[in-house]
């Protein structure tokens, strides 16, 4: 018989995804049922406003497992992650927290008999030898600290499944583009930064090739994908833990292109780092069919569509000097 969500807490929710996931659910099912929780960084005047937040470390089970019991808690969304490019530079500490935090959350949803557990992966679970549209089912070795964690986190999740029968579900995100939050220290970040640089100073300098191609999604749509797999009946699942969802695939070139046509006068030049070869293990575009049948997933936006958007917003907050 399925759960029915009551009382939410979304880790890691200062966090690119997490901040908008948060006001979203808020809307959804009150702002006094969704518990929010950082690490660290404060959350912004409007999330602070919003409800209740709490500091937490994922890493500690105490921390996490107080605010479980003071609220009540039996969902959570475990945003909480280091990124693939951060994670580079310190992969001891990725392994900490996004593994260490990941189990943490699974033996307390299993202690607490929680109604379900979200913990979202990522593309960075494929590497080199992936086809360039990436299966379901494929073989997943990464190149990354971060796509390491995610492959186990994977792993790990389903394990809960079926040892203890906890509902984890989880979706392999693409680089996610917003124009509330500014990402924070993924491979896929280019796609964010250079509408804010269009924008700003009619000039990018990219660390990626202008024909890197990697598959991408609109917070919009991310926040639709998350909320249908987490509503979705369980007992239609065939997967769990892995799901693939697509939106959208371009290189950088037809990304700048797309800008073009609202801002003629930008331009861009490249200058490929250490992220290059990250991005280059990873796919250009991922079949979604098993997202598409077992819970009705279907995206809403295309390039020139988030393009509009983000071009749109972007251009107010730069009048009120918020960029």
């Amino acid at each position: 018989m399925k759960k029915e969500m009551k009382k939410i807490l979304v880790t890691g929710s200062v966090g690119q995804i997490g901040s908008e996931l948060t006001m979203e659910l808020r809307k959804k099912y009150g702002a006094e049922n969704v518990i929010a929780t950082g690490r660290k960084t404060k959350p912004t005047a409007e999330l602070e406003a919003s409800g209740p937040f709490y500091y937490i470390d994922v890493v500690k089970k105490d921390s996490v497992e107080e605010i479980i019991k003071k609220h009540d808690i039996d969902t959570i969304y475990h945003m909480s992650a280091l990124l693939s490019a951060v994670g580079e530079k310190d992969p001891m500490l990725c392994w900490d927290v996004n593994m260490n935090g990941t189990i943490n959350i699974l033996n307390l949803a299993v202690q607490y008999e929680m109604a379900r557990v979200i913990i979202p992966s990522s593309i960075a679970v494929w590497g080199p030898g992936t086809p360039a549209i990436a299966p379901q089912e494929c073989a997943l070795k990464p190149t990354t600290m971060y796509g390491v964690t995610k492959v186990a986190g994977e792993v790990l999740a389903d394990y809960y499944v079926r040892k203890f029968g906890l509902d984890s579900r989880g979706l392999r995100y693409p680089g996610i583009i917003s124009s509330e939050t500014f990402p924070g220290g993924g491979t896929t970040d280019y796609a964010v930064a250079i509408y804010y640089e269009a924008v700003k100073n009619r000039h990018y300098t990219c660390f990626v090739r202008e024909d890197t191609k990697l598959p991408m999604m609109y917070m919009p749509d991310c926040l639709k994908s998350t909320l249908d797999l987490a509503e979705a009946d369980f007992s239609t699942l065939k997967h769990h833990n892995d799901f693939n969802v697509g939106s959208m695939s371009f290189t950088v070139r037809e990304l700048a292109d797309s800008i073009r046509k609202y801002i003629p006068e930008f331009t861009i030049n490249y200058e490929p780092d250490f992220r290059q070869a990250i991005a280059d293990s990873w796919p250009d575009a991922v079949d979604d069919s098993a997202a598409r049948s077992e819970w009705g997933w279907t995206p809403a936006w295309d390039l020139d569509t988030m393009t509009r958007d983000m071009l749109e917003k972007l251009t107010e907050k730069h009048k009120k000097g918020l960029i």
